[in-house]
């Protein structure tokens, strides 16, 4: 595997590849790799000749009061994960290479960041989003790129950007990976002392909750974030929200019919945790 600093060496080495009839698998991340990060990667590798991963904490995404200074790094570790889930290429640029002087864009995909975390975290978190994945895409020109459905928001504002600016790049999806309590994998995990690691499982309880409910034949909004609020309360956890949506548009439901989006995001303890599932009444 080699570390890429540069644009116009990750370009070059891309284009060397294609030259050659490689399809590009792309696996965009913010480092602090778990096993949710690389299970991407191997399902990039399984489908693709040239896996090429980038590791750059996005600082445009980051508003005033969070966790930009302390988000965990840990290049050398990461490195050695990558390369042992199958990652040709390690694309590491610094903040200067991706934003230099003088840079002045933004994208900012509406409608879909309104609501969730946009609504939360402010729009300039999901305008640094899109900016910077769309000068990902750019760069590395994948066929596909990988992302985890546990930020199911972020993959409905990739997808709308890369749809609206016509960049020919197929968004996968992938499951959640969970830890065997069912907290979902996240780097900042590692904010979590043990009191609060043990009340962050509430958010996975919530979620199962809801799925018994729709199970039971109560569809409807009220019954299912009732069930998953109750959890939550028996954690004490106040959610930042618990919303159910539409999986395509996120525009708010009332019932689980047939399909519905349950997502929730808390702070417990240190960190700020999101997770959802996808509900299907039968």
């Amino acid at each position: 595997m080699r570390i890429v600093r540069s644009v116009s060496d990750v370009r070059a080495a891309v284009r060397e590849a294609r030259a050659q009839g490689a399809t590009i698998g792309f696996v965009p991340t913010m480092g602090a790799f778990h096993e949710g990060h690389l299970s991407l990667m191997r399902a990039a590798r399984a489908a693709h000749d040239l896996v090429v991963v980038s590791l750059f904490v996005n600082p445009t995404q980051f508003g005033p009061s969070e966790d930009l200074a302390a988000y965990p790094r840990d290049e050398q570790r990461d490195a050695q994960l990558a390369e042992s889930a199958g990652a040709d290429i390690l694309f590491a640029p610094s903040p200067a290479e991706m934003y230099p002087d003088g840079f002045a864009t933004r994208i900012h995909v509406a409608a879909v960041t309104d609501v969730m975390c946009g609504a939360s975290r402010g729009p300039e978190h999901f305008d640094g989003v899109a900016t910077v994945v769309a000068k990902l895409f750019g760069i590395v020109a994948p066929d596909a790129a990988y992302f985890g459905q546990k930020d199911a928001q972020q993959i409905l504002v990739v997808r709308r950007m890369a749809r609206d600016l016509d960049i020919p790049v197929e968004i996968v999806a992938c499951p959640i990976v969970r830890e065997p309590d069912g907290l979902a994998m996240s780097s900042r995990n590692v904010y979590l002392d043990a009191p609060a690691r043990e009340r962050a499982t509430a958010l996975h309880r919530a979620l199962a909750a809801a799925e018994a409910a729709v199970a039971r034949g109560d569809v409807t909004a009220d019954a299912v974030l009732g069930a998953a609020r109750a959890e939550l309360a028996a954690a004490d956890i106040q959610p930042e929200y618990l919303d159910l949506r539409s999986p395509d548009d996120l525009t708010e439901v009332d019932a689980v019919a047939p399909v519905a989006l349950l997502a929730v995001a808390a702070r417990v303890g240190a960190a700020r945790l999101i997770d959802n599932t996808i509900l299907e009444s039968h």
